[in-house]
């Protein structure tokens, strides 16, 4: 049953298939080269699409607001003027690695220099004993994406007074872009918001007696240049 163009003794069964048989068989030969070629696409672009990189908060951006109320009348609106900051992120799989801010107790602002002097002091900050206030972050979960803006929630550990918390904030990647003058570096505008009981770190002058609000409304604004 030779072809009579193979070797002698051996059967060409290609020539031997219908029509259709042929038509499947090279599909199913296909097959695994799709596939193949498929996996090498996504490994060969892994590293362009999923790759934390390490980002360092702007102080010249940076501006941390805290608002608490005062004997139930209104509240008082301050700031800490000096602080730093930095994280690992991953834009396109939106994954935080790590994060860390510092905060110098020290810098709060409230325009008024005496009441700024008393939240300095072991009533409030402590700031002689306790220079630093200290947010490390745990784990970023995105919730909603809307355009280019990312809204979720960021969880972390404060540490304040010699004690350390959990806290959680709302946060918004408001904006990723090279920045359009200046350092032209590629930059993240973020926005982010928590509220927290001043009392469990052991704040609690002026709360049994209404003098000074328990819950602490804080607020963040920055933009974050990659290094």
């Amino acid at each position: 049953m030779n072809a009579g163009t193979g070797n002698p003794g051996i059967t060409n069964f290609r020539t031997m298939q219908p029509a259709g048989s042929r038509t499947r068989t090279a599909r199913a030969g296909l097959r695994p080269l799709l596939a193949a070629g498929a996996l090498l696409a996504v490994l060969g672009a892994g590293p362009a699409w999923a790759e934390p990189r390490s980002y360092t908060i702007d102080p010249d951006h940076f501006s941390i607001g805290f608002q608490v109320e005062h004997l139930g009348y209104a509240d008082v609106i301050g700031m800490f003027l000096k602080a730093k900051g930095s994280f690992v992120y991953d834009e396109a799989t939106r994954t935080l690695s790590s994060g860390r801010v510092v905060v110098a107790a020290d810098s709060v602002f409230s325009n008024h220099a005496a009441r700024d002097r008393h939240v300095k002091d072991s009533d409030f900050l402590d700031a002689g004993s306790h220079p630093e206030i200290v947010f490390e972050a745990t784990g970023f979960e995105p919730t909603m994406e809307n355009g280019g803006r990312v809204e979720g929630r960021l969880s972390g550990r404060l540490s304040l007074l010699g004690q350390t918390h959990p806290v959680t904030l709302e946060v918004s990647l408001n904006k990723a872009a090279t920045y359009p003058f200046g350092h032209r570096k590629h930059t993240l505008g973020i926005s982010a918001r928590t509220a927290l009981q001043r009392s469990q770190w052991g704040m609690d002058y002026g709360v049994k007696n209404g003098m000074v609000g328990d819950e602490v409304l804080l607020s963040f604004e920055l933009e974050a240049t990659r290094d």
